[in-house]
Parts: structure tokens; C-alpha cells; sequence
């Protein structure tokens, strides 16, 4: 009997180094998100500069994110990713000495510098770790350090803002990002010829081939936006007790979708996950915007777990697919400069409807962003068919 094949291997040390250092940027980011927001009331703001204040950095980011992907190219993927590490450990280590809301938002946006490279790097060294034949396995695992920091790292960060001071608190979260770095500097890099394989635009800032994963990310991330602002401070509104738990079920689900989710991309691609997906998300943003009781939202939690850890490796895995090796680094810029755009105008425009319309509006808002998402992705297909049978 024929034996066979062997899985090309996925963790080997370098993979094992990027998505430990990956967990640890991510944590020390995502125990900032709710934080943020009490730190700016704390210093007198309301709600209207708590969505301005958590949504700037993303701005900073989605304008270094294309010469990121330029230099990972050009200068190498570990002199962006440690430069990267570098600025957001100084600027979130600042936060704790900082005195007025004008100066937070300064250095939020030179946070945002540090994250819009660091992030773009940590994705295109994974891609170039992970063999292509377990591309979207692999990247579920990748994805999977940073989802489970995004859902352990809220819970952290209220735990520690309720015993520790703010000057503490962000010194600790710098931490996490210096233990991002420390790791990072074992790295072995690929170097990637910096010769392009065909001619490119002067105005180079976008990977076509990222565009339509990009595109539907956008719309995702906006529901995230919404959550990690102001879903804290929502659950006080209503007197609805565990957000901590929230986030805890979040991340068993994440996990759980791990298992089964990047697979299936490999074997059926994104026409078997996207949908479900996004089903998902938006029946919990409808939950989260009725929340009658603490059970709902355990209930919502669990749902945008399975929904978002779905969704968010697929997409990525998706944007690099049809992407030659000397431009990786530029669909990553592509894809987190749309994930990123939709946390940031997401903070923002909620923001303002919460402050118009309460809380409640954001989520009613956000499950309409996830209905476009699913109307784009079946035009993207039709798109798809429509010139698939113009060549046939």
C-alpha cells in the first residue's frame, strides 16, 4: 500500500518565535482598548473624545502601512518589524506620564506608527514561515496568538486598572511589547529579492490581488470597533454584570474555531467559511444591541468568537493567495490598512452615534455594517462567474 504524504511542517522555531512575539504585541495592545476610554475620562473627556482618541492611532497606521510594505521589501522584514516594536513600546510605555487628552492623542498617533509597521511585518513573516499547501491552517494558528490577546487582554486590563495605577498599568503594557521584541530578535528572516517581477505603479500603495479580502475585513472590524470602545461601558448602562466573562468566552471560541476553520479553507476555500462567518457576527451585534441580560451576552460573545475566528484568518489568507513572494508585504499592508481603517472609523462614528443616539445605536449600526459585508462578498462572486463564463 502506498503510503501518504507527510504535512510540509508548520512549527518550526522561527514560526514558534513570530506567533509568541505576535501574542505579546497583541496583548499589550488589546489590554489598552478598553482602558483607553476610562483613562479618558479620567482626564475629563467624554464620549465623543473617547472614540476620536481610540480611533486616531488607526489613521497613523493605515498611512504607514504601504511604505511598510515597501520596506519590507526593499530594507527587510526584521528591520521594520523591530523598528516597528520600538516605537509602540516607547509611545504606550508614555501614557502613564501623560497629563492632558492633547497629548495622549498625540502620542496615540505615534502608537499607531509603531502598530501599522509592526503588525504589516508580523504577517508577512508568517506567510513566508508557513508552507503554501497550509497556508490558511497555518495562518489560523498564527491568527489565533493575537484573537486569543484580543480576547484575554480586555479582561487583563480592567482587572489591573481596578488595583493598579495608570502610570503602572501602560508601563506593564510596554512590557508585553518589550517581551514582543526580545523574541523577535531570535528571528532567522527570509530575504526576499527586492526586484519586482513585473512593472509596478509610481503610486504604489496598494496590492490589487489584497483588494476584495481587504474590502470585506473593513466591514468586519467595524463591529470590533464598537465593542472594544464602548460594550464596557454599555454593560455599566444597563447594569449588566460579566464582561469580563465576555471576553473569556470570546476566546474559547476562537480557539475552538482554530481547530476546523483554516482547514476547511484548504481544502474548500472561502466560498465555505465566509457566509457562515458573517452569519455569525451579525446575529451577535443584534443580540449585543437588544441585551436583555447577562446570558445574552455570554451568548453574543460566543457567536462573534466563532464568527470573527472564522472570518479574520480566511480573509488573510485569501489576500496573499494569488500574491507573487516579492510583494507578500504589500497585500499585508493592504489587508490591516482596511482592518485597521474599520476599528478606527468604527471608534469614531460610534463615538458620535453614542453620543447622539446611546449605546445601543452602535450595534444596530455594526449588524448593518456585516450585512453589506455579505452583500459585497456575493457580488464579488457574481463578479467572479460572470467573467469565468465571458472566457469560457
Amino acid at each position: 500500500m502506498e503510503k501518504p504524504l507527510s504535512k510540509e511542517k508548520i512549527w518550526t522555531k522561527d514560526f514558534v518565535l513570530i506567533v509568541c512575539a505576535n501574542f505579546f504585541i497583541f496583548l499589550g495592545f488589546q489590554m489598552t482598548l478598553p482602558t483607553i476610554p476610562l483613562y479618558v475620562e479620567d482626564l475629563g473627556g467624554n464620549d465623543q473624545l473617547i472614540g476620536f482618541v481610540v480611533g486616531i492611532f488607526t489613521f497613523s497606521a493605515l498611512f504607514l502601512r504601504p511604505f511598510a510594505g515597501k520596506w519590507l521589501e526593499s530594507k527587510g522584514r526584521g528591520f521594520v518589524y523591530l523598528t516597528g516594536l520600538v516605537i509602540f513600546v516607547l509611545s504606550v510605555g508614555s501614557y502613564g506620564f501623560i497629563a492632558s487628552i492633547g497629548m495622549l492623542f498625540f502620542m496615540r498617533v505615534i502608537q499607531g506608527a509603531g502598530w501599522g509597521l509592526s503588525t504589516t511585518a508580523s504577517g508577512t513573516i508568517a506567510t513566508d514561515l508557513i508552507p503554501a499547501s497550509r497556508r490558511g491552517e497555518g495562518m489560523g494558528f498564527y491568527g489565533l496568538s493575537g484573537n486569543v490577546a484580543m480576547a484575554f487582554g480586555p479582561s487583563i486590563g480592567l482587572i489591573l486598572t481596578g488595583t493598579l495605577s495608570f502610570h503602572i498599568f501602560f508601563l506593564i503594557c510596554a512590557g508585553m511589547g518589550l517581551a514582543a521584541l526580545l523574541l523577535s530578535s531570535r528571528i532567522t528572516y527570509r530575504k526576499v529579492d527586492p526586484r519586482p517581477e513585473k512593472k509596478e505603479s509610481k503610486f504604489d500603495v496598494y496590492e490589487k490581488s489584497a483588494l476584495k479580502p481587504a474590502m470585506l475585513m473593513f466591514f468586519i472590524t467595524v463591529t470590533f470597533g464598537g465593542i472594544a470602545s464602548f460594550l464596557p461601558l454599555y454593560t455599566v448602562q444597563k447594569d449588566i454584570a460579566g464582561i469580563q466573562w465576555y471576553f473569556l468566552l470570546f476566546a474559547i471560541s476562537l480557539m475552538l474555531t482554530r481547530t476546523f476553520a483554516g482547514q476547511l479553507y484548504d481544502r474548500k476555500g472561502h466560498q465555505a467559511v465566509y457566509i457562515p462567518g458573517t452569519l455569525l457576527i451579525l446575529t451577535a451585534m443584534v443580540l449585543i444591541a437588544w441585551l436583555p441580560n447577562t446570558a445574552m451576552l455570554f451568548t453574543a460573545a460566543i457567536l462573534y468568537g466563532f464568527g470573527f475566528g472564522t472570518v479574520q484568518p480566511a480573509l488573510q489568507a485569501w489576500s496573499i493567495e494569488k500574491t507573487p513572494i516579492n510583494r507578500r508585504g504589500m497585500a499585508n499592508a493592504t489587508f490591516f490598512s482596511f482592518f485597521d481603517l474599520g476599528v478606527g472609523i468604527g471608534a469614531m462614528v460610534f463615538g458620535q452615534i453614542s453620543h447622539l443616539y446611546g449605546y445601543r445605536a452602535i450595534y444596530e449600526t455594526a449588524a448593518v455594517s456585516v450585512f453589506l459585508s455579505i452583500l459585497l462578498y456575493l457580488f464579488f462572486l457574481y463578479k467572479e462567474k460572470t467573467i469565468r463564463t465571458e472566457q469560457v
